[in-house]
């Protein structure tokens, strides 16, 4: 499973969020690029700033799903997303991208972190489950507008 830690996952996800364009369309789903782009900031803003969204959820769900972030099986297509990480409104694809990636290097840059604050839906998550849930998580989105 590839981790937002390693360097070439990391030079790869950065690669594709660059080849997102404004007219980029999705292959399934509801939201335009723009709102996939600030969706996106939100997980990174978990691990890095311990940012808390309003996430909860049936512990069931939490027990059943917390297996599917960091193993090698891809996430089905049209997941339900979490209440408070939906866009509502349009987003601007430039602004968006922008933090998206400023985002992305700086969850790179915390790669050697050791100690790691219990997210807040999923609990204690080890280093390299954390490096491993941001990659799928970014992968998934990323592979949803085709890059």
């Amino acid at each position: 499973m590839k981790s937002l830690f390693d360097r070439e996952a990391y030079q790869e996800i950065m690669a594709r969020i660059d080849r997102l364009s404004p007219e980029t369309r999705r292959l399934w789903g509801k939201m335009s690029v723009g709102q996939m782009a600030w969706h996106c900031q939100f997980p990174l803003k978990i691990a890095i700033k311990n940012e808390d969204r309003g996430l909860s959820g049936n512990p069931l769900v939490r027990w059943f799903f917390k297996k599917s972030l960091y193993n090698d099986k891809l996430w089905r297509k049209n997941l339900p997303t979490a209440p408070g990480l939906k866009a509502t409104e349009e987003k601007d694809f430039e602004t968006e991208v922008i933090k998206l990636k400023d985002l992305v290097k700086q969850c790179y840059a915390i790669k050697n972190r050791t100690d790691w604050n219990p997210h807040p839906l999923f609990g204690k998550l080890t280093h390299r489950q954390w490096g491993q849930m941001e990659y799928k998580h970014l992968d998934h989105h990323l592979r949803q507008f085709g890059v």
